[in-house]
């Protein structure tokens, strides 16, 4: 079976063998347009990943989503007005609840920092078509530009040199004798080629007239046309981490031997991350001095009210995820029919919650049971769920980081992507099950190595913040 591991591997030897990340088509380093795109396509077609189970948007919330982004582009054009701001945020799209108000868990705190004595702009891009957060002077709407960048889509086209196409070809024969699978990278490339043209342009233009001195991003691999805008006109790019970043996330990682010319074209200039634990310098492809560990705001306030307070001793919490969600659906219900003194929570991720009851049979029959919960709401927050349990069982999601934080004893469900934690089990911080069976044999004696958690997730350190600001 194919693995992460593979398909990494497979990316980094061609990268090096021609030179991929350094390669420019149509005037621009297009593997890293598709790199993660790609990656995310070899995953489906070899049905490494399950299909995450968010509900799509229908064609009817489409069309009536089309009206809102008009008005969105006249109403918070980011282009409108004559004036200058030093720095200009570009946050996460998904937004939670938090203090009562929808915001983006990744940057607020660099919001709130900001607001007495700096001057600066957040740049909301939608999410499933959509703006949550509280309308305010400082936020501006990307839709403008996203709408822009649809259109030019439409009625645009690329001719391909015959050079760029023998080497696209090459690269797509070798990934589909890899993986036996058919790709059409020609396709990939024509549509984020010409998005990346249209937004590349317009964020100069942006840029121009805010003349910011630096610009915060969340997930830079997606947003690489803001990325590489700001840096042809010599702008400081910082990224804000918003999840686990392993030697396998190929957003983040670039081994030394790929790095045949120096810095990778439309990587940001710092990163500042959750603690000291998340950068890798033997793969990142930027100084260890321009990765700076911060903290992670929303998971110190969050878990405050709950970090040390007493777990049960018989509860276990199952922390799903869509694209691994009905394998670990089954090995919770198999678990609960044997284990009678155990409490067995299965929280659903926020994407399952409206097709849970299709797609996971086994979780329908075993939530009949009195010692078994489906969470499929978002009302008791995450870290109660991890202050009240002793155990946790999962797979790669950054939930598993934050339940380490809690005391919970933690098993990692032996299931593509498990690469991702390689760390964690090679240190004894968490422990490796292959199924149900595993599990039960290892509950009681399986003893976690010893950790420090500022490691993972550190206090907010604002006057390093500061720093990075004033200093940038």
């Amino acid at each position: 079976m194919v693995s992460v591991r593979d398909i990494c591997d497979a990316f980094f030897n061609l990268e090096e063998k021609y030179d991929l990340n350094y390669q420019q088509i149509q005037g621009c380093y297009a593997w890293q347009l598709i790199r993660m795109h790609l990656y995310y396509d070899i995953t489906r077609k070899t049905q490494l990943f399950g299909a995450p189970q968010q509900k799509s948007l229908s064609l009817f919330d489409k069309v009536n989503s089309f009206i809102p982004f008009f008005k969105n582009s006249l109403m918070h054009n980011p282009f409108s007005g004559k004036y200058t701001k030093d720095i200009l945020i570009f946050d996460h799209p998904r937004k939670v609840i938090f203090d009562g108000e929808y915001c983006d868990i990744y940057s607020n705190f660099l919001v709130d920092l900001l607001k007495d004595d700096y001057s600066f702009e957040v740049l909301e891009s939608p999410y499933l078509n959509k703006h949550l957060t509280k309308k305010q002077d400082y936020i501006k709407y990307t839709d403008r530009i996203d709408l822009g960048s649809y259109i030019h889509k439409k009625f645009n086209k690329i001719e391909f040199t015959q050079k760029e196409k023998e080497l696209i070809s090459t690269v797509q024969s070798e990934l589909e004798n890899t993986f036996d699978i058919k790709l059409n990278i020609l396709w990939m490339l024509t549509t984020h080629i010409l998005n990346f043209q249209y937004d590349f342009k317009k964020y100069v233009q942006l840029f121009k007239k805010r003349k910011p001195k630096m610009i915060f991003v969340v997930v830079s691999y997606e947003n690489l046309a803001i990325v590489a805008a700001a840096k042809s006109l010599g702008i400081e790019v910082i990224e804000l981490q918003h999840g686990t970043i392993t030697d396998y996330h190929l957003g983040y990682s670039y081994p030394l031997k790929t790095r045949l010319n120096g810095e990778i074209p439309y990587f940001p200039d710092k990163i500042l991350t959750f603690g000291d634990y998340w950068i890798n310098e033997d793969t990142c492809p930027i100084s260890m001095d321009n990765i700076i560990s911060i903290g992670f705001s929303y998971f110190e306030s969050q878990s405050k009210d709950y970090i040390g307070t007493k777990s049960s001793d018989n509860q276990v919490l199952f922390i799903s995820q869509g694209v691994i969600g009905k394998y670990l659906s089954s090995i919770a219900s198999e678990f609960a029919k044997f284990q009678n003194d155990f409490k067995i929570i299965y929280k659903l991720h926020p994407g399952e919650y409206m097709t849970w009851r299709e797609n996971y049979p086994d979780l329908v029959e075993a939530s009949k049971r009195d010692n078994f919960e489906v969470i499929d709401n978002s009302e008791i927050p995450l870290y109660e769920l991890m202050s009240q349990s002793n155990i946790q069982v999962g797979a790669f999601s950054t939930a598993i980081y934050e339940g380490l934080m809690f005391n919970c004893k933690t098993f990692i469900v032996d299931v593509p992507g498990i690469e991702y934690l390689d760390d964690l089990i090679e240190k004894g911080y968490v422990f490796k099950i292959e199924d149900v069976e595993d599990l039960t044999d290892n509950i009681d004696d399986f003893k976690p190595t010893v950790y420090d958690k500022n490691f993972f997730f550190k206090s907010l350190d604002k006057q390093l913040l500061k720093s990075v600001i004033d200093n940038g």
